[in-house]
């Protein structure tokens, strides 16, 4: 069977296990409070990633080799996938589903990237065309890509500012608490500054 057929029933098959999952993960979430937003761009979305894998069916010649680079590349990219889905867990859908005050996930590939799954999806969308040497459909479908998770990030990061946990909060206004030392030096600070006001009232 051709390495392009192998990949594209990979990825379909894929696609709609995590549909499934994130279908059932969503209904848990709602039914104990959680909030969805970017309803409006996410029929763009399925219709982006559903026109994608039927491109690379239509346009790319089974008769074309695989590039085992890009293919490995490809590998790690399935490996970080499942690893940004196995750390979320029930939390994981494909919607923008935010369960309010929960605490932001900040274990797994969250330790290093905010948005380490669509950092993945941007790189399936160039690498897996590129392993067949389909650059326009690589460049088309990146540019389409980076559109719609253009709006989605925006939607999402609205949505986690307002219904996210304190910790998300107080991440993404840019103000971390304070280090236990630095809490201790501005409160020796203060009483130093009181006992100042004190002395001199005495005087």
């Amino acid at each position: 069977m051709p390495a392009s057929y192998v990949i594209v029933g990979f990825l379909v098959v894929q696609r709609l296990a995590e549909l499934g999952f994130a279908r059932r993960n969503r209904r848990a979430l709602l039914a104990r409070g959680a909030v969805e937003a970017g309803q409006a761009h996410y029929p763009a979305m399925v219709a982006l990633h559903a026109g994608w894998l039927l491109a690379l069916a239509a346009t790319i010649d089974p008769r074309t080799p695989v590039s085992l680079p890009l293919l490995a590349v490809f590998v790690l990219l399935q490996c970080g996938r499942a690893w940004v889905i196995a750390t979320l867990g029930s939390r994981w859908t494909t919607r923008i589903v935010v369960l309010p005050g929960a605490a932001p996930v900040r274990s797994g590939p969250y330790r290093y990237l905010r948005h380490p799954n669509y950092v993945i999806v941007c790189g399936e969308m160039a690498v897996v065309p590129l392993m067949f040497g389909a650059w326009t459909l690589a460049a088309t479908a990146s540019v389409l890509n980076l559109l719609v998770l253009r709006a989605r990030v925006q939607v999402e990061n609205r949505a986690l500012e307002k219904l996210g946990g304190v910790q998300d909060r107080t991440r993404r206004q840019g103000t971390m608490p304070l280090r236990p030392a630095r809490a201790l030096e501005k409160l020796g600070g203060v009483q130093d500054r009181t006992s100042e006001r004190r002395d001199a009232s005495s005087d």
